[in-house]
């Protein structure tokens, strides 16, 4: 199976069962909250994800290979775990370099809104 299509599948069942061996051991990830490296810490913070957000749902609406470039672009939507249950969503768009391995050793995550819109998001009726 290709990466593309094994991306595809991870996306329907994010943040379940991700498919961790297409990453190097020191990928290297980033979005506007955070920035890290290593695939345990990337691991982790997918468990975070599916730990503490509702109703995770990632929306997967285009994805290209050119080379060794994945570009993809997305919704993410959950409900926080606060007493109003507020429902929250982050389209964006994701670069994924690969090596020559085919591993994904970079992943970076950039959203159409601003991190100020999401925390906003909290506080909507």
């Amino acid at each position: 199976m290709d990466i593309v299509s094994i991306l595809c599948q991870d996306y329907q069942r994010f943040p379940q069962d991700q498919t961790y061996s297409i990453y190097a051991a020191d990928v290297y990830f980033r979005d506007p909250l955070t920035q890290f490296r290593g695939i345990k810490r990337y691991q982790n913070m997918i468990q975070f994800i599916q730990t503490w957000f509702i109703n995770t749902r990632m929306e997967l609406h285009e994805i290209q290979q050119q080379d060794q470039q994945i570009t993809t672009r997305w919704t993410l939507s959950w409900i926080a775990p606060l007493p109003w249950h507020p429902q929250l969503s982050i389209s964006g768009r994701s670069e994924l370099t690969l090596n020559q391995a085919g591993l994904i050793v970079s992943h970076l995550d950039y959203w159409d809104c601003s991190r100020w819109e999401v925390l906003q998001q909290l506080f909507r009726r």
